[in-house]
Formats: structure tokens, sequence, C-alpha cells
């Protein structure tokens, strides 16, 4: 939906004015500015992650912290893109980020005793975020002080040592709450993921 131009403002107005009027808490310039950058962020987003829905998640979430940062942010040669696109850039290397954390916990379960072949490869990889989301629910049903250690080790990547000073624990103890994770993990995944 494209918004009428905010009222008072005469001509084209540029970033900076539109800008300026949404950190006073000017909602239509920032819906002016929404509707002048939106495509070209998506396509900026599409273009890092490969994903339309991935591209708009991205997309949103470059608005949202735009709305939140409205009254700090610093326009590059008056335009709002450049910001914008370095904004959706961290957010999609974050998201690149946090599926490699996943794919990797995946890799560590037990596979089933199944033939390979390639039409199972590539239903593996369409089914890979689907995948990725019930690994994600069955670490959310561990009990709380396994599902911080696994958060933080395996899904982190910090060492036991640093989750143990981050939990206030013994390194053994972080060492036993993964280990408990771990068998817990293969059999819930087990069950619901095949």
């Amino acid at each position: 939906m494209v918004r009428g131009r905010p009222e008072g403002l005469d001509g084209d107005p540029t970033d900076r004015g539109l800008w300026q009027r949404a950190a006073d808490g000017d909602q239509d310039s920032f819906g002016v500015l929404f509707d002048r950058h939106a495509e070209a962020v998506w396509n900026h987003a599409y273009r890092l992650t490969g994903s339309w829905s991935t591209a708009e998640d991205v997309t949103s979430a470059t608005f949202l912290a735009a709305w939140r940062k409205r009254g700090e942010l610093t326009l590059v040669r008056d335009s709002a893109l450049p910001w914008l696109y370095a904004v959706a850039g961290n957010l999609a290397r974050n998201e690149f980020r946090r599926l490699g954390r996943f794919r990797r916990v995946l890799t560590r379960l037990p596979r089933t005793d199944t033939v390979d072949d390639h039409a199972e490869d590539v239903a593996g990889a369409v089914d890979d975020d689907r995948r990725l989301r019930e690994v994600l629910a069955a670490v959310n049903r561990l009990p709380s002080a396994e599902r911080e250690a696994v958060q933080l080790c395996l899904l982190g990547e910090l060492s036991t040592a640093d989750a143990a000073a981050a939990l206030g624990v013994a390194e053994t103890s972080v060492r036993s709450r993964i280990s408990r994770a771990r068998s817990r993990l293969r059999g819930m995944v087990g069950q619901e993921v095949i």
C-alpha cells in the first residue's frame, strides 16, 4: 500500500527531512520512507539470503530497527538506504549463523537406519526448516538447567568452561547437563522428526 504524502510536505521530501520528522514521531513520514525504500531493502535481503520469506522477515526487522532508532539514525549523503542496507546485512548474517548452529545440532543427532539415495537427500534439504523448528521445540522442552547448557554450548558454541562461568556452576555440571540433554534430544527428535 502506498501512503499519501504527509501533510505539510511540499515537492519530493528528502530522506533527511523525512527522518527528522519521523524522529519527532511523525508516523506518516516514516511510512513514506518505508514506501520509498522497502523494495530495495527486500531485494538486497533476498540477494543475501536466497529466500523470499527470509527476505521479508529481514526487511520487516530492518524497518522495525529503523523505527526504534529513528532518533539516533545517521544518514549517508542524506540517504537512509546505506544504513538500511547495513542493518539488513547484519540481520541476514545473524539468520545465516542461527541456521548454521541448528544444522550442526542436527548433524549430531543420530540418523535412522535407511538406505540413502538422491531423492532422500533432496527431500531432506527441503525439510530442513521444519526439522530445525522441531529441534528448537525439543530443546525448549528440556529441563531448564539442561536447556541453558544446550543453548550456551551447542547452539551458542561457548566452551563448557565459559558456560560454567556464565551459569555459576562447575564445568563438570555443564558437561553432565549436556550429556543428559543429548540423550533426551535423541529420544524426542528421533520420534518426532523422522
